[in-house]
């Protein structure tokens, strides 16, 4: 019985840190990757500049695809620990957060089609630029979509295992229903970015409280663990 009682303690542990660790190179890694390549492929003249930013464009995008990755091993690293407490809730967790990495997926390629257009746009006519130009803005409009349509499915995904990892007590209360309010106050961003036609993180102040509660949770889940049930 004690070598079985530490050999639990030893999974729920090395669970926890594998999720906290995942969690920073999400959150950092997409932060990161905004910074870099938000700025350059949102200026009204991004195709005529583009080609000049292309690294800082396409770190920024690898960086996203990370993030992305990571996005998919939170959940997968929770799965085992949090299916005793919800088998459904625990896999659909694990399939909504697929689902947001696909559509960030969806979002690099776009934004890296952008970069292929934009050396065409260079060398062209007034004529051929205006086609381009159109080209580059659906593309755009694809990254945007993809990357709301990424948004929501994490919050679906996450309102899953933060209401088991409420429901479980294997996080302080405090920490888990910080997490619950801010993933509705995100899903409440999204539908007003779907409804108002504008990205998300037009909604900074609805978006803010998830992410620092992720760091939070991160530091506490390698710090303290999962409290054993």
């Amino acid at each position: 019985m004690l070598v079985r009682a530490e050999t639990e303690t030893d999974r729920l542990r090395s669970a926890a840190v594998t999720t906290g660790v995942l969690f920073i190179v999400a959150t950092a890694a997409s932060v990161a990757g905004s910074a870099l390549s938000g700025p350059v492929l949102d200026r009204t003249d991004y195709l005529a500049s583009l080609s000049e930013d292309a690294n800082r464009v396409d770190a920024g995008l690898l960086l996203q695809f990370i993030a992305a990755g990571a996005s998919v091993g939170i959940a997968l690293a929770m799965y085992p620990v949090l299916m005793t407490w919800g088998r459904g809730l625990s896999l659909g967790s694990v399939v909504f957060r697929t689902m947001e990495a696909v559509m960030y997926i969806v979002a690099v390629v776009s934004a890296l089609s952008l970069l292929n257009v934009a050396q065409r746009f260079l060398g062209a006519d007034a004529a051929q630029r205006a086609s381009l130009q159109a080209v580059g803005d659906s593309l755009l409009d694809v990254r945007d979509q993809a990357n709301l349509a990424a948004v929501m499915a994490f919050s679906v995904g996450a309102l899953m295992y933060y209401y088991l990892l409420y429901h479980s007590r294997l996080v302080p209360r405090w920490l888990s229903g910080w997490g619950v309010l801010a993933i509705i106050l995100t899903l409440v961003a999204c539908l007003l970015a779907l409804f108002g036609h504008h990205p998300v993180t037009t909604y900074v102040p609805l978006v803010l409280p998830i992410a620092v509660q992720e760091i939070v949770l991160a530091v506490w889940l390698i710090a303290k663990g999962f409290t054993s049930p």
